[in-house]
C-alpha cells in the first residue's frame, strides 16, 4: 500500500504552433475517494465535451464498482468475503498487472498482503500493532491470495483506462490525474506537461503548498506517481509506524526512504514501482530504476536526494549510495 502525493500542475506560457488553449477541455468530479481532473485537446476530436465527461463518469463508476475495498458492493468486497465472483475485465486486467509487478519486485509489490495492511491498521480496518503471532497468521494468509487490496496500482491503472479511452477518440495531448497521473504530448500553452513532487517532511498536508521539485514531461506517454511514508502514519508509545509494509517480513518499513517518485510507460506501472521503492528502500530503489532504461526515478531520503540521469526536474541533488 502507498500514500499517493498529489501534484501541482504549472502550465508555461507559451503557444506552439498548431496548439490553441481554445481546443482544449477540462473535465472533473469526484472517484475514488477524491476528485479527478482530466485536460485533453478535442481538435479533430468528433464526440461532444459532454458525452466524453459522461463517458469518463461512467468508466470511473465501473472501476469502483470493480476494484474498490470500500465499496460494499464491489467484486474486491464480494471476492475478499469469500463468495464466487465473476471477474469483469478490471479485476482480471489488474490482477494480472499486479502479479506481473510482483514478480518483477521479488514480491516488494504485492496484492495479496492485504492481511498485514489490515493487522496493522493501514487496510479496510483500524487494528494496530499487531503482536507476533498475529503477524506470521496474516503472512500466512497472504499466501493463500483469499483478501486482495488494489490500492497500490488502482489509481494508476484507471489513469491509463480514462486515457486509452481518450486516445480511441484521437486524443494525443492529455494529462488524466486521478491522485495518479498519466501525460502524453503538451498543455495547452504548448510545452510538456509540468509537474511539482511535494516536499516529503511532516506537516506538509496540503498538495502543492511546499514543492521539492519540479519535472517536465518531454511529450512521451508516460504515468508518473509518488509514493510515501509522511502523510499515513501513526505514533504509539512513542514510536512512529509508517503506512509501508513489507509483504515479506510483515512489518513496517525502518529505513529512512521519505518518498519515492517513479516514471513509467504507464501510471499502473508507475504506481506499483513507487510502492515497490518504499519497499525496499533507498539503495535498492535505485538499482531498480536503473535496471530499466524506460524508467526514471527521483528519491527522497531524510539525508539528501537522488534522481535518475533521465528525470528531467529543477532540483539540487546529492547521491544515494548505490546497492
Amino acid at each position: 500500500m502507498k500514500q499517493r502525493l498529489f501534484f501541482s500542475i504549472l502550465l508555461a506560457g507559451f503557444v506552439l504552433s498548431g496548439c490553441s488553449r481554445e481546443t482544449y477541455a477540462t473535465f472533473s468530479g469526484y472517484a475514488q475517494g477524491g476528485t479527478y481532473t482530466v485536460k485533453a485537446d478535442l481538435s479533430g476530436v468528433r464526440t461532444p465535451a459532454a458525452e466524453i465527461q459522461q463517458h469518463i463518469d461512467a468508466l470511473l463508476d465501473s472501476i469502483d464498482f470493480s476494484l474498490s475495498g470500500y465499496n460494499k458492493n464491489s467484486l474486491l468486497t464480494h471476492f475478499n468475503a469469500g463468495e464466487e465472483i465473476v471477474p469483469d475485465r478490471f479485476f482480471t486486467e489488474i490482477r494480472a498487472l499486479s502479479d506481473r509487478y510482483r514478480s518483477q519486485t521479488d514480491g516488494a509489490f504485492d496484492v495479496a498482503s492485504a492481511p498485514l495492511f489490515d493487522i496493522w491498521g493501514f487496510g479496510f480496518t483500524s487494528d494496530s500493532l499487531p503482536d507476533p503471532q498475529r503477524v506470521s497468521a496474516a503472512l500466512a494468509a497472504c499466501k493463500e491470495e483469499k483478501v486482495l487490496n488494489f490500492n497500490a496500482i488502482a489509481q494508476g491503472y484507471t489513469c491509463d483506462v480514462v486515457a486509452d479511452y481518450l486516445h480511441s477518440l484521437g486524443v494525443h495531448n492529455m494529462l488524466v490525474d486521478i491522485g495518479e497521473i498519466f501525460c502524453e504530448g503538451v498543455n495547452p500553452a504548448g510545452r510538456g506537461w509540468t509537474i511539482g513532487v511535494d516536499n516529503p517532511v511532516d506537516g506538509n498536508d496540503t498538495p502543492g503548498a511546499d514543492i521539492k521539485s519540479i519535472w517536465q514531461s518531454d511529450g512521451s506517454a508516460c504515468g508518473i506517481v509518488t509514493s510515501g511514508n509522511y502523510r499515513k502514519f501513526y505514533i504509539k508509545d512513542g514510536k512512529k509506524y509508517a503506512h509501508t509494509i513489507d509483504p515479506r517480513t510483515g512489518y513496517p518499513v525502518t529505513h529512512d526512504l521519505l518518498s519515492a517518485t517513479v516514471v513509467a510507460p504507464t501510471a499502473a506501472e508507475a504506481d506499483a514501482l513507487a510502492t515497490a521503492c518504499m519497499v525496499l528502500g533507498p539503495a535498492q530503489a535505485v538499482a531498480l530504476i536503473e535496471s530499466r532504461p524506460d524508467l526514471e526515478g527521483y528519491l527522497i531520503t531524510s539525508g539528501g536526494s537522488w534522481m535518475s540521469d533521465g528525470f528531467a526536474a529543477r532540483a539540487q541533488m546529492t547521491d544515494i549510495p548505490r546497492k
